[in-house]
């Protein structure tokens, strides 16, 4: 019985005693170079101005391991792009994208024919091997929808121009 009781008090004694530790009075110290440090040691105060922050403060040291990350230069503001360039920028975009959309319909018009071709002759294929007909027939009919997708997105950001 009196282990047992010792079993308990010895660690709640010993969590008690860590927590007065830990309460110590905390400073607020300012280098230099204006970076403040709070510290409860009193060697790290020297050639610093440091004020009282408080009496009853835990304070978790920083790893040395933890690098600062560097200050950063103030950033520039974005320069406005004067009205004939951005019309100029504008214009070239439109005449790429009106490019791209040729070549797009171009291509979703071979598509198209090629997929008619193989339907008409996918009769004759499929008494030979239905299986090759039928992957043929699907592999076209998946690129006439991908080139279709294409002149639609195409058609779209040419109309987000205007």
């Amino acid at each position: 019985m009196i282990r047992a009781r010792y079993a308990i008090a010895l660690p709640l004694a010993l969590f008690g005693a860590a927590n007065v530790c830990a309460q110590s009075t905390t400073y607020k110290c300012v280098d230099q170079e204006g970076r403040p440090t709070y510290t409860n040691v009193k060697e790290e105060m020297s050639g610093k101005r440091c004020n009282v922050v408080s009496r009853e403060v835990s304070v978790v040291p920083v790893s040395p391991l933890v690098a600062k990350p560097p200050r950063s230069a103030p950033r520039a503001l974005a320069e406005r792009v004067d009205a004939n360039t951005q019309r100029s920028r504008d214009d070239t975009r439109r005449k790429i994208l009106q490019e791209e959309l040729d070549a797009a319909e171009k291509r979703l018009a071979e598509s198209k024919q090629r997929l008619a071709q193989q339907d008409a002759t996918r009769r004759a294929d499929d008494r030979i091997d239905p299986q090759k007909a039928q992957a043929q027939l699907r592999a076209d009919r998946d690129e006439v929808e991908r080139q279709e997708q294409n002149v639609a997105s195409l058609k779209r950001e040419l109309s987000n121009l205007r």
